[in-house]
């Protein structure tokens, strides 16, 4: 696997998504970024069109250049060190066995959707990356014959 922290700093990110996307004319709407998630444990992955930073450097980054939050994210979850002082340092050091395994799971469900978002169908690689399609309203019980 190769090692982006020394070729671009999560806070230059923004740089390069910005000349991709002018490049090839790619609505911020079209881009999928996919970032470290400090609020879920390891193992899950979840879309959003949309939202904040919550403190990411490369997000805001990004954000910045592309003048917009409406974007795409795969978030993949690397859980959280408990010391907001220990995070910087946290998210720069290999995982345990235990959560590498649980990242690279969250990651092959990830890669399972891909296609669907190569087709530009992000709503719907969000539904089943999700859990699948929503559940029906539950009907009103029919009366007593």
């Amino acid at each position: 696997s190769r090692d982006w922290s020394s070729d671009v700093c999560s806070s230059d990110l923004g740089r390069a998504v910005q000349m991709l996307a002018g490049f090839f004319k790619i609505p911020a709407a079209e881009i999928l970024v996919v970032h470290d998630e400090l609020d879920f444990a390891p193992g899950v992955a979840k879309m959003k069109l949309g939202g904040g930073i919550a403190g990411h450097n490369g997000l805001r980054d990004i954000s910045h250049r592309l003048g917009t939050h409406d974007y795409w994210r795969l978030r993949l979850g690397i859980g959280h060190p408990g010391d907001r002082n220990a995070v910087a340092d946290y998210v720069l050091h290999k995982p345990s066995v235990e959560d590498r395994e649980a990242i690279d799971a969250a990651i092959g469900r990830a890669i399972e959707v891909l296609p669907q978002c190569l087709a530009g169908d992000l709503q719907g690689a969000m539904q089943k990356l999700h859990g699948g399609t929503p559940k029906p309203a539950p009907s009103a019980p029919k009366p007593a014959a």
